[in-house]
């Protein structure tokens, strides 16, 4: 006996440390039963964050997610709030896609909104949010007459305008407006724009004049199909979609790019299915969700392992922070846990 003690010592020892990277990666559910599809999600810090969904309805946590203030937009009690962005536990601006097209922001914690911006154009439909910092801000749009619509705000949402450039897009191009995150701004005003249907692209401004397309190894072909997401960290873009009619295929659901998005490789293994959004966490560690469930990756995209088989829209991280929630149909609110 004596003689296999050390085997022994050093199995139970295996065992007791790797027993916590088995449980270290998981989602707990903190919110479920509320009658809205919620696609829009903005965590400020640890302790504040927004959502926003369908049904003219939103939300505020103070307390990192276990308690929830859930309030209806009134006047709006039909927008579908696809995207949300939040600066503190006073100020956010909230998106409408459809018709008509909607901006609207609180500074009092969404006791009162304001329309910053309406148009009842039936061409416009909005996808995606994201700012720069808490003055510059730009919004994405479905082409409009083969180009896609970009609007912009230098005053922190209280006025918008028409970009001064908009890329080009393709016959039967569009962008999805799943999660808010096919569009991402940088802090130094870099966009990656993601896109679908025809062409999967990730498109970014020239440093001169114009844009850059990128067409990336995503499933691509049909309206369905394509880029959802794309989150970003220095130089490594993660860009992530499938087909959400189909969305337990997991063939071609995940690439990368390790110079700025400017070549892409698939993953080495995928996610499990149809991810509607991607998060950047921390170093390598990426986050992705859809439909099928939730899936991580520590190596910057090559290899996903599946985390959790709920279905979720959104994950989104504190800006200032570690807290990583995610969001989605009938109210669903979630953690990770890592």
């Amino acid at each position: 006996m004596k003689k296999h003690l050390p085997v022994i010592l050093n199995i139970v020892w295996l065992l007791l440390t790797g027993m916590p990277d088995l449980k270290a990666q998981h989602i707990e559910l903190l919110q479920q039963g509320k009658p809205t599809s919620i696609r829009g999600l903005s965590v400020v810090d640890d302790n504040i964050a927004w959502v926003s969904g369908s049904r003219g309805i939103i939300a505020i946590t103070k307390d990192g997610g276990k308690n929830w203030d859930w309030q209806l937009v009134k006047g709006f009690e039909k927008a579908d709030f696809r995207d949300i962005e939040a600066f503190s536990d006073k100020e956010a601006i909230i998106m409408s896609s459809g018709t008509p097209a909607l901006i609207l922001k609180t500074i009092d914690g969404g006791a009162n909104w304001q329309v910053k911006y309406r148009n009842a154009d039936t061409a416009y439909f909005l996808d995606a949010m994201d700012f720069a910092d808490s003055r510059h801000g730009y919004i994405l749009g479905d082409p409009i007459k083969n180009e896609f619509l970009i609007l912009e705000t230098m005053d922190g949402g209280d006025t918008w305008y028409n970009h001064d450039s908009n890329p080009v897009a393709l016959f039967g191009q569009a962008a999805f407006a799943a999660s808010g995150t096919c569009l991402r701004v940088t802090p130094n005003r870099d966009l990656f724009v993601a896109t679908g249907g025809v062409s999967a692209e990730v498109v970014m401004p020239k440093p001169t004049d114009g844009w850059r397309h990128h067409r990336v190894p995503i499933a691509s072909g049909q309206a369905a199909k394509g880029v959802f997401s794309i989150a970003v960290n220095k130089q490594l873009v993660i860009a992530v979609g499938g087909d959400y009619r189909h969305d337990k295929r997991s063939d071609s659901t995940a690439c990368y790019s390790t110079n700025g998005g400017a070549s892409w490789q698939l993953a080495n293994t995928f996610p499990a299915g149809y991810q509607s959004c991607v998060e950047f966490v921390s170093k390598s560690t990426f986050l992705s969700t859809g439909t099928p469930g939730s899936n991580i990756t520590t190596d910057g995209g090559k290899t996903w392992t599946k985390i959790d088989d709920s279905s979720y829209n959104v994950c989104r991280k504190a800006k200032n922070g570690t807290l990583v929630l995610l969001a989605g149909d009938g109210g669903k609110i979630g953690i990770l846990k890592l």
